[in-house]
């Protein structure tokens, strides 16, 4: 991939998501007070538990990536009208099944989770909504598939912006006109739907793909199936590592505790949809290093990708440690502090040690290597439902939060660092140094300025906090030109033997770090 796409790609990436995270940042908080916490919890309830639905891709979303681009390359048109109408079909087969669940499913609402009597009707209507609109976008949501194969991430990410800009002025019109927590669920799933249909439209205007049931090939959904398998059991663990939370609290604690865990999730969530929108490009790229047997490119992109992915993360995560009560005072009121903060610091640390290594993952699967990486996300992700069961009971929301940082913070210091490691042959300790050293050296004047202020100017509205964090990034962002001035951001040594060589400015590293 050329520094110009990886320009474009992630550059709109984090337009995207920059958009996403203002809109969602300022919509939040006026849904959550005109809802009120019962409402605004059974919203967050609904779209959690249907969000199980994504067990049904089968991992077959990976596979449309990684198909439609190889079949691009070698201009295999009737490779790709098989492969897409294959995928297709059995897609549209997997919506079928997912609308049947959501009509049974919807009669057990009620019983299944604590939702006060009077919300109950709402609660069972947005549940076959959000469940029926999840269907129709397994068929759909191909086209997203097809345009990330084909690295044409700026116009995926170009429809989101205009869905998430429509959807936030649908939303403020209908809750200020006196509709509620259905009028709200509607426009959510809506404008997705949309969306997607736009994609479909872009995709047949760059790719003119034949449609019809004589594509649709056998041999194909076997070949397919077989790359899909190892990452149907990541996504499933992937479920049980960070979509169990909310449905856990329904069910043991009531919905409107949600309210009290989503806020401080959220903000985590934020931070990693930020290092995402970065570590998405490594997949494609690291397939492509792999195909051609360069080992040296696989280490570089493994030292300047996880780098990279620190240099984003470290700033955030201090951020929010420091100005986390005030960024939820700030955003959803006093009143939320004491119980979302403390879910903020226990989440944020194990899935900051996560982030930090966002490259490798991707690594991983662009070298077909994530079998190992299955067992051990599926363990951790058995052991967060387990751990989070037992200690909600206990010590309540708080109780959840832990349960999800035991295993993912074992996960963080133990497998993650090590495993692609020895298969690249790079010392353990060689790769932490090189990759983290820097980040951390640069975050250490961000830190003094923000705890400075902490004390010596408390803040507790929007503007003065926006104030404090644009000081503090300035400051990062005067070490960070530093840094880049005198190519320290560049290195990458002799990672085999440990032994750091002459720096070498890379396409790659230049590139990354144009982005951060």
């Amino acid at each position: 991939m050329r520094k110009l796409d990886i320009l474009k790609n992630v550059g709109s990436s984090w337009f995207s998501l920059g958009v996403n995270i203002i809109i969602g940042f300022f919509l939040s908080p006026f849904i959550l007070h005109r809802l009120g916490d019962a409402a605004f919890g059974i919203w967050v309830l609904i779209f959690s538990i249907t969000g199980y639905y994504g067990i049904f891709d089968l991992g077959i979303r990976s596979s449309v990536i990684r198909y439609i681009s190889k079949l691009t390359a070698v201009e295999d048109r009737e490779g790709l009208a098989k492969f897409f109408n294959t995928s297709l079909a059995t897609y549209t087969g997997i919506g079928l099944v997912a609308t049947l669940v959501t009509l049974a499913g919807s009669r057990f609402v009620g019983s299944m989770f604590r939702i006060p009597p009077d919300f109950l009707p709402e609660a069972r209507w947005l549940f076959l909504i959000v469940g029926i609109s999840v269907a129709l976008g397994f068929p759909l949501g191909i086209f997203a598939g097809i345009l990330e194969g084909l690295e044409r991430f700026y116009l995926l990410n170009f429809t989101n912006v205009v869905a998430l800009v429509v959807r936030a002025i649908l939303t403020i019109m209908v809750l200020r006109r006196g509709y509620g927590l259905l009028a709200v669920g509607a426009i959510t799933v809506v404008l997705p739907l949309l969306s997607s249909l736009a994609r479909a439209f872009l995709v047949f205007r760059i790719l003119p793909i034949p449609i019809g049931w004589k594509y649709v090939d056998r041999s194909v959904f076997r070949e397919m199936a077989n790359y899909s398998g190892v990452t149907f059991i990541i996504q499933i663990a992937y479920k049980l590592r960070f979509k169990t939370d909310v449905v856990i609290i329904g069910k043991f604690v009531g919905s409107a505790a949600i309210t009290q865990f989503s806020i401080g999730g959220r903000l985590v969530d934020y931070a990693s949809e930020v290092v995402s929108g970065l570590a998405q490009v490594f997949l494609p790229m690291s397939s492509q290093s792999d195909a051609k047997g360069d080992l040296t490119r696989l280490r570089k992109i493994f030292i300047a990708g996880n780098r990279a992915c620190a240099l984003v993360i470290f700033p955030v995560t201090a951020i929010l440690i420091i100005l986390g009560k005030a960024i939820i005072e700030a955003w959803v009121g006093r009143k939320y502090v004491a119980g979302s903060y403390p879910v903020l610091l226990v989440v944020l640390l194990p899935t900051t040690l996560i982030l930090a290594q966002n490259a490798t993952p991707r690594i991983i699967y662009g070298m077909a290597k994530h079998k190992t990486l299955a067992w051990v996300t599926s363990i951790e992700g058995v052991a967060n439902l387990i751990l989070s069961v037992v200690l909600v009971r206990q010590i309540g929301v708080i109780g959840d939060a832990i349960g999800t940082a035991v295993p993912l913070s074992f996960t963080a210091l133990y497998f993650t660092p090590r495993y692609l490691s020895r298969l690249l042959g790079v010392p353990v300790w060689t790769f932490l140094r090189e990759a983290y050293t820097l980040p951390l050296v640069l975050c250490a004047p961000l830190v003094a300025v923000l705890l400075a202020m902490h004390r010596w100017f408390p803040v507790h509205r929007l503007l003065p906090l926006a104030t404090e964090v644009t000081i503090a990034m300035l400051v990062y962002g005067v070490g960070l030109l530093w840094a880049v001035k005198t190519r320290r951001v560049y290195e990458v040594g002799d990672l085999a033997s440990g032994e750091l060589v002459a720096a070498e400015t890379t396409e790659l590293a230049e590139s990354l770090t144009d982005q951060v």
